[in-house]
């Protein structure tokens, strides 16, 4: 049982420094023994451990209570890096991860979307959490005259198909193309199609019973659990206003996603395009379709609306993107013509991993305030990520709603309405008191039937504008502050970019700040925008694969009286020429009030107009939401009119606080004009990062390098972030692309040998600036290790020795290894006899193995004495010692057995257990 570690960045040696162990030796907790007091400090963490030998080490993590299956991907992170996504085991507590590369395993934590998994209760936040005393629900804005969450006219039909399933790139078993149709019954003519998409779940269940799992296929005991099917509240308002909606079920996606670089996106966009190749051969020749079908009215694939919560709002995304600008057909499971346009996107608390969303399609991102799952809210970047890429006239807008789940806008997840068993995923925590946001006692928390109801309300509101062109609904989505009153009571705050937002003054390369400074995510404090010590997070600053990332900024303002102003000149004139207001995007802390800026701009010719005041609230918010969310506020253009600028050459923008002391992030600040111009999709390069895994070999140095293919029209910008393997850091280099020319070069050596070592591996991501989008957004080279592990024995050096003196055994390689390797041993009773007992041993020794006192006296077996033992890198051999004490007790002769053990304590197979003996001193 053996396990390679890099020399110098281990655990065992970062561990040892630490507890003063002696030499290499780090002891463990065995399988079914009480964990002691000093177990957190003699080893790796509480929870955690090494499994596996040779390459097929593994770093394993076991949770004291159940982790949900969800769609935050569950992470291991060390020394503030990332390692790797880990399998998920079928008890739904057990997680492991190949360590098949160099990686230091130092702070380990398990995360996910930026909520730590693995710190006891009280260590789960900072002093003083849930301090924040949440501020009430905002103001209830005016009610919009027209309300798309009433039901139409049309009654509704409802009904299933279910075709042959299909096999998609990298997963190993077939996909269900299963489906619930709800459609407009008597409707005539064509009918626009909405098509929904649910996240990541369990997968199937046991009736009658708490089981579920994330398997697939379901075992033969288990049904598939029908999440497709929780959609229909929402489906049955759009029918009855007109549309024909189908929501399709991905749990064989689900069951196999957790080992996709991309997390299932792709395949989660191949799986949408196929069902619509189906509906648009249906709609072409209906005598092929499904009765369901059949028998509802022609869908019109040229007005597509695509809904997808959770994981599923990244793969409608992708599904958007892979429309407009083919993906390599290497990777993508559908390679047949488009026929559909897709009109919009809905995403409901969706996850975005590749930061990729499509800049002209226009969307509409609902963040749940109390979302526990992505509990970062990472569907903000939906609405930051598209800022500039393109030409700007897609509406992007974020929806968020205070007060509701993950779970709930899907009623198959939801307890009393699903038939398998669900949950509320905001994790209540029992060490501290309720939340006083989004416990269920709160009273800015909603109920089930309320968060639907407006999910429900604005997922038609969005049907409404980017389908049927009603711009009538739009101040419900674009910031203007009006509500539908079919989604009361629900507090629901909006803000955008796009449409006919014109110019815009964004926190990037291109503008000087005074009295303030451009910040951004990143680990050091002095260039954060929110640091560890903030109480919350904001969804503008969300998780992650690098801790620092420039491509995402704002400018922090902070003020101790009324009257400094912050300044931002750009460096090339703004041009506000035709619009109506200035739009400003401005977040300010969780439960503050009354925060007032004067908001003031420059032309280009030094002629200076003060625009009006502004005053800005913060969300109600508490240390587990991440309620640092920009609210857009609106100041009218007309004394700049009056004052005779040039608006088509504004140079700077000022923002005086009239307020006491406090603090605000400036977002962006844009022309803003009422309408929903057309939007045409610009034609773009598009990118994609592969991934190159390659073998070793036996001798020579071959280079390899990260496969990056760029196809489509034109050029544009990227940011690429080259990672270094060492520390897990970035550099970060933007690169104009265009197909047909190799953007990046990064080449990967890769040394072959016959010695065991550590596998390698170079990571490269990439974000779009301007003028491009991105598919696959990482990849890079692995080089596996395909020399097998050294194989070990244990010999006694010393197995009979008088009081006093040490038991020694030898742990040896067949052969040196490159990296250090670690090897279990374990002390088991006497076969017979008299046992050596805890007072036999040198007491600090027993304290730094077991972290036991001697007292009371016991067998040495009984001491919890399993023991990981590292031989250094080149070299064949360590021993491991008992020392022993003397007494002046006559006693007969004393022995223990040693054993090389596996990641569970039990002896290896075909090794010996060994034993020693202790006799009295003459």
């Amino acid at each position: 049982m053996t396990h390679a570690r890099r020399t110098g960045v281990t655990a065992v040696a970062v561990l040892a420094a630490l507890v003063g162990l002696p030499g290499a030796a780090q002891a463990q907790q065995p399988p079914g023994t009480a964990v002691s007091a000093a177990d957190s400090d003699s080893g790796l963490p509480p929870g955690w451990r090494l499994a596996g030998d040779g390459t097929a080490r593994e770093l394993v993590w076991r949770s004291d209570t159940p982790v949900p299956m969800g769609d935050a991907r569950v992470e291991f992170h060390a020394a503030g890096r990332l390692l790797g996504v880990p399998e998920p085991g079928t008890d739904g507590r057990t997680f492991r991860l190949a360590l098949d590369r160099t990686a230091p395993l130092k702070d380990l934590q398990v995360l996910a979307g930026g909520r730590r998994l693995d710190a006891p209760a009280t260590d789960t936040g900072r002093a003083g959490r849930n301090a924040l005393t949440a501020a009430p629900p905002p103001a209830r804005p005016p009610a919009n005259p027209v309300d798309p969450g009433r039901p139409g006219a049309y009654r509704t039909v409802t009904g299933a198909y279910d075709l042959d399933p299909v096999k998609l790139p990298g997963f190993a078993a077939p996909v269900e193309m299963r489906a619930v149709v709800v459609a407009p019954e008597g409707a005539t003519g064509k009918r626009p199609l909405a098509l929904f998409l649910h996240g990541r779940h369990t997968t199937c269940y046991k009736p009658g019973a708490d089981d579920a799992t994330g398997d697939w296929p379901c075992p033969a005991d288990m049904k598939p659990i029908p999440s497709h099917r929780g959609y229909l509240q929402d489906q049955k308002l759009l029918a009855s206003q007109g549309y024909v909606t189908v929501s399709i079920s991905a749990n064989g996606i689900n069951g196999q996603d957790w080992a996709a670089e991309d997390g299932g996106a792709q395949a989660r966009s191949s799986l949408v395009r196929r069902h619509l190749a189906q509906w648009a051969g249906w709609s072409a020749n209906p005598a092929t379709a499904p009765a369901v079908v059949h028998d509802a009215p022609r869908a019109d694939l040229s007005r597509v609306l695509l809904v997808g919560h959770s994981r599923g709002g990244e793969g409608v995304n992708r599904a958007a993107l892979d429309s407009l600008y083919p993906p390599p057909a290497a990777q993508d499971g559908y390679r047949g013509p488009v026929r559909w346009k897709i009109r919009g996107t809905v995403l409901v608390g969706p996850t975005i991993f590749g930061h990729n969303p499509v800049a002209d399609v226009p969307s509409a991102a609902i963040l749940p305030g109390c979302d526990g799952d992505v509990s970062d809210l990472e569907g903000e970047v939906f609405v930051d990520g598209t800022r500039g890429v393109s030409r700007g006239t897609a509406l992007h807008s974020a929806v968020y709603v205070v007060g509701a789940n993950h779970n709930f806008f899907n009623t198959e997840w939801t307890p009393g309405k699903a038939v398998a068993p669900s949950f509320d995923d905001f994790w209540e925590d029992d060490e501290s008191r309720p939340d006083p946001v989004c416990s269920t006692s709160a009273p800015t928390r909603l109920t089930a039937d309320q968060q639907h109801r407006a999910g429900a309300t604005y997922i038609a509101a969005a049907a409404r504008l980017f389908v049927a062109g009603d711009d009538r609904v739009r101040p419900l989505l674009d910031g203007t502050g009006r509500r539908a009153r079919s989604a009361d009571p629900a507090r629901v705050l909006t803000h955008a970019v796009g449409a006919r937002r014109t110019g815009g003054f964004l926190p990037d390369d291109g503008v000087k700040v005074t009295g303030g400074r451009v910040c951004w995510s990143d680990p050091d404090p002095a260039k954060a925008c929110l640091n560890t010590e903030t109480g919350g997070r904001s969804p503008h600053f969300g998780w992650w694969a690098l801790e620092r990332d420039t491509g995402v900024s704002a400018v922090a303002m902070k003020w101790s009286a009324p009257g400094t102003p912050t300044k931002i000149t750009s460096t090339a004139p703004v041009s506000l020429s035709g619009a109506k207001s200035l739009a400003l995007r401005v977040f300010v802390p969780p439960n503050t009030t009354g925060t007032t800026l004067d908001v003031t701009v420059t032309d280009s010719a030094g002629h200076r107009a003060r625009l009006g005041r502004a005053e800005v609230d913060g969300l109600p918010g508490s240390e587990r939401t991440a309620s640092y969310w920009a609210r857009e506020l609106r100041v009218p253009l007309t004394a700049a009119t009056r004052a005779g600028l040039d608006l088509r050459h504004v140079k700077s923008l000022e923002l005086t606080p009239r307020s006491g002391a406090g603090r605000a992030w400036f977002m962006d600040a844009w022309g803003w004009s009422p309408g929903t111009p057309a939007v045409r999709a610009a034609a773009l390069p598009r990118v994609d990062i592969g991934r190159l895994t390659v073998k070793e070999g036996d001798s020579g140095t071959r280079t390899y390098r990260v496969p990056v293919t760029v196809s489509g029209h034109g050029s544009g910008t990227v940011r690429f972030y080259v990672v270094d393997p060492e520390t897990g850091t970035a550099k970060e280099k933007v690169v104009r692309v265009r197909p047909g020319v190799s953007p990046i070069d990064v080449p990967v050596e890769v040394k072959g040998d016959t010695r065991f070592g550590y596998g390698k591996q170079q990571d490269l991501l990439v974000k779009a600036v301007r003028g491009a989008v991105v598919g696959s957004a990482q990849g890079g080279v692995t080089a596996e290790e395909d020399d097998p592990a050294p194989k070990v024995a244990l010999t006694p050096v010393a197995d009979k020795v008088t009081e006093g003196e040490s038991l020694t055994w030898r742990i040896s390689l067949s052969e040196p290894a490159d990296v250090e390797i670690s090897q279990p041993v374990r002390v088991f009773p006497a076969a017979a006899g008299a046992e050596l007992s805890t007072k036999d041993v040198d007491p600090q020794w027993l304290a730094d193995l077991s972290g036991v006192s001697p007292d009371p006296e016991r067998p040495l077996s009984e001491a919890s004495l399993w023991v990981w033992m590292s031989v250094p890198a080149g070299a064949t051999t360590v021993d491991f010692t008992v020392p022993t004490v003397k007494d002046r007790v006559t006693e007969p002769a004393e022995s223990t057995r040693l054993a090389l053990t596996d990641d569970s304590g039990d002896p290896l197979p075909d090794h010996p257990v060994l034993t020693g003996t202790v006799v009295d001193a003459p």
